[in-house]
């Protein structure tokens, strides 16, 4: 009985470790950027280009692994559905900021559908966003994808 006891202390405080390792303590100001990037991927993967126009910089630019484009491109096509960002699961992510820009650096797999084709990546994704008039806005979304899938 000892032992059994002993065996589901050891693994509740394993959980309660690999919990806290997963899911860092992010202050208020790292918690909204990464807030409003959880957001981004919903609206990316609801197609809310409404949404996603407000949040873009007119200025901003997308890395992906085929070439890299301006706000209307990338807007026009979440729109069309040339990409669709079904799902990014996302699993790990860290701020940084430097002056007025926050950026976030992210470890995902995307799920997404391109060119009628089902495809699941992983990929390393760095987003920085600007302060522009009380409002963060995203300069540029780039996606690196990582080795070994």
């Amino acid at each position: 009985m000892n032992r059994f006891i002993l065996t589901v202390i050891t693994l509740l405080l394993s959980a309660v470790s690999l919990t806290a390792q997963n899911n860092p303590c992010f202050s208020s100001e790292e918690q909204a950027i990464i807030d409003l990037s959880n957001d981004k991927w919903l609206w990316m993967s609801d197609r809310d280009v409404d949404k996603l126009k407000d949040l873009f910089h007119d200025s901003a630019q997308f890395v992906h692994m085929g070439g890299y484009w301006d706000k209307e491109a990338e807007l026009n096509t979440i729109k069309d559905g040339g990409i669709w960002y079904k799902k990014a699961e996302i699993h790990k992510q860290e701020v940084r900021f430097a002056g007025p820009t926050a950026t976030v650096y992210s470890t995902i797999h995307l799920n997404s559908v391109v060119g009628g084709h089902e495809v699941r990546f992983p990929f390393y994704v760095t987003e920085t966003y600007l302060m522009d008039n009380g409002q963060w806005k995203l300069i540029s979304l780039v996606f690196t994808k990582t080795l070994g899938e």
